[in-house]
């Protein structure tokens, strides 16, 4: 039954529709009572006939009712009115992990903090003796508060008798159809996330979940799904017998340790997988903490075979200046920044082609690099790493350059400017750039770049859209952009009738001024801090003025 705005179901007045389930549609409600909003759930029309779906309500109720956790909706009240059975929970604002998935795959940070607090909520509804059964990233919300998990609605009190349920491969949804299977002679929860042994008809058990977890993670880590097919037959071919390629081949940054997580949790035999969701929250946290070397791509033979014979020249040199100020600081003596040198060997084959990138946070180093196969494309080393690893889809690059938050490489291919994530993803563009050279990110999502011709440093957003020219004209060259701390001025590389020099100008355009006579590239070093940043940007506007 779909129910209007203004509708009355108890104390409870409806607003609006917010979704549907498998077991229901939801509305957003004001409490008349308590004056607050929730959400309630109710029984959807075709289903109310069948009391072993009614039943399947009721203990939903009591399942979610059993659990308070940060990290679970929580339920506030259950009713009926009428032939309308519905439960009262907490409304919640943010969206869905489907929906973010559905923007790209997440950072390797973003992974592990979502996995635990799912692998906690999951701990503590075992330890109450509910199996959800049903765990996709539908059933995952994501608040500022942080994760909530939904949707008990498959739950299974682990206490009460086994319920017998009869597998019907005719009725089971493709790959594409990710509606919960909750009618009448089907297997119970979403067919993508299902273990083994729930498409075998037998028991489910807290392993069970495990297993929907682990294809949850390898889906945010990598942005696909874990087991696909062609048809309901390969599906069910690649969950019973499929192993899913490791996530350090897709996203070849993320680090070792999780693909061992993920490929015990997709384990055939319950008995191979983590045995609670205790430890796969620990070993997660482990990650987090280090204990794996976040960023450390897994180790490639061909590498390690030829690592004798690689030799390579480049010598990068770090060097960042951090203007701390505090109270008092002024009055002190300035601390003289560390100089750090090192040495990384080159990849083997392969022919490096402009200046390193060191990101902001001072955890990778980017280039373009040329195969003996002609082919260039961004290549990422860790820098707790041995080995540099090739970033797929960025063939036919040019000069890659970081996004403030070292998140995201901003390059050139094809025509067009073009951002990928450094854990992993395919390449979205941003704006046409038939002769895009040079760029830099500003902390406001301001993308600055130039033209290898003579052509204007143009602006666009990180976000996409058309890119406007900002300075330079026919007369003049002007290239090499580089955003000062904040993120208002930029420095850039200019050649007007024969005269070179470094000129520094507002994010408008406007306000142009030389810094310094002579041709020459200009580089600032962003501090990691924001504040540390604004406070470098007045010193050196001090400085120039």
């Amino acid at each position: 039954m779909t129910l209007s705005t203004g509708a009355r179901l108890g104390p409870y007045e409806v607003i609006a529709p917010i979704g549907a389930g498998g077991m229901g549609e939801v509305y957003r409600a004001k409490d008349t009572r308590l004056d607050r909003s929730v959400a309630i759930k109710v029984l959807s029309d075709h289903l109310t006939a069948t009391e072993d779906v009614r039943s399947r309500f009721e203990r939903e109720a009591r399942a979610i009712s059993s659990l308070q956790h940060p990290n679970i909706c929580t339920l506030h009240d259950v009713g009926r009115e009428g032939e309308i059975d519905y439960l009262v929970m907490e409304l919640l604002e943010g969206e869905s992990l489907a929906d973010r998935i559905a923007k790209g795959p997440l950072p390797v940070e973003e992974v592990l903090r979502i996995g635990i607090q799912i692998a906690d909520a999951l701990e503590k509804a075992h330890g109450a003796g509910v199996i959800h059964r049903d765990l996709k990233p539908g059933n995952v919300f994501l608040t500022d508060r942080g994760v909530k998990l939904l949707d008990f609605g498959l739950a299974k009190l682990h206490a009460t008798a086994p319920q017998s349920s009869v597998t019907v491969l005719g009725q089971l949804p493709t790959q594409q159809n990710s509606a919960p299977l909750t009618t009448a002679g089907t297997l119970l929860g979403t067919f993508q996330y299902m273990s083994p042994e729930q498409l075998e008809g037998r028991e489910a058990d807290a392993r069970s979940d495990l297993f929907a977890l682990g294809c949850v993670l390898y889906e945010m880590a990598t942005g696909k799904k874990a087991f696909s097919g062609a048809s309901q037959a390969s599906l069910i071919g690649a969950i019973m017998g499929g192993t899913p390629p490791p996530v350090s081949s897709i996203a070849p940054l993320s680090p070792p340790a999780l693909d061992r997580v993920i490929s015990t949790c997709l384990a055939k035999d319950p008995k191979d997988r983590w045995h609670t969701a205790h430890d796969v929250r620990l070993q997660l946290a482990w990650i987090a903490e280090g204990g794996s070397q976040i960023g450390l791509p897994a180790p490639v033979a061909h590498h390690r075979r030829n690592r004798e014979r690689l030799a390579w020249g480049i010598a990068a040199a770090a060097s960042v200046a951090a203007i701390l100020f505090a109270a008092g600081f002024a009055k002190r003596t300035p601390v003289a920044p560390e100089l750090v040198r090192f040495q990384m060997p080159q990849p083997a084959k392969l022919s490096v082609v402009g200046s390193p990138k060191l990101s902001p946070d001072g955890r990778y180093l980017a280039f373009n690099g040329t195969d003996d196969q002609g082919i260039s494309r961004i290549w990422v080393r860790p820098m707790n790493a041995l080995e540099a690893q090739p970033m797929p889809g960025t063939e036919g690059t040019i000069r890659p350059f970081w996004s403030p938050d070292s998140r995201n490489l901003g390059f050139f291919a094809g025509g067009k400017l073009k951002k990928v994530e450094v854990t992993g993803g395919p390449p979205q563009t941003i704006c046409d750039a038939p002769t895009g050279a040079d760029g830099t990110w500003g902390e406001d999502g301001t993308i600055l770049f130039d033209g290898a011709n003579v052509d204007p440093i143009r602006r666009v957003s990180s976000g996409g859209g058309v890119a406007t020219d900002l300075v330079g004209d026919e007369k003049s060259v002007a290239g090499w952009p580089q955003f000062l701390p904040g993120g208002k001025r930029f420095l850039y590389v200019t050649v007007n009738e024969g005269k070179e020099g470094i000129r520094i100008a507002d994010l408008d355009g406007g306000n142009v001024r030389e810094v310094i006579s002579g041709l020459s590239r200009v580089e600032y070093a962003l501090s990691s801090a924001r504040t540390q940043a604004l406070e470098a940007y007045d010193a050196l506007d001090r400085r120039l003025l």
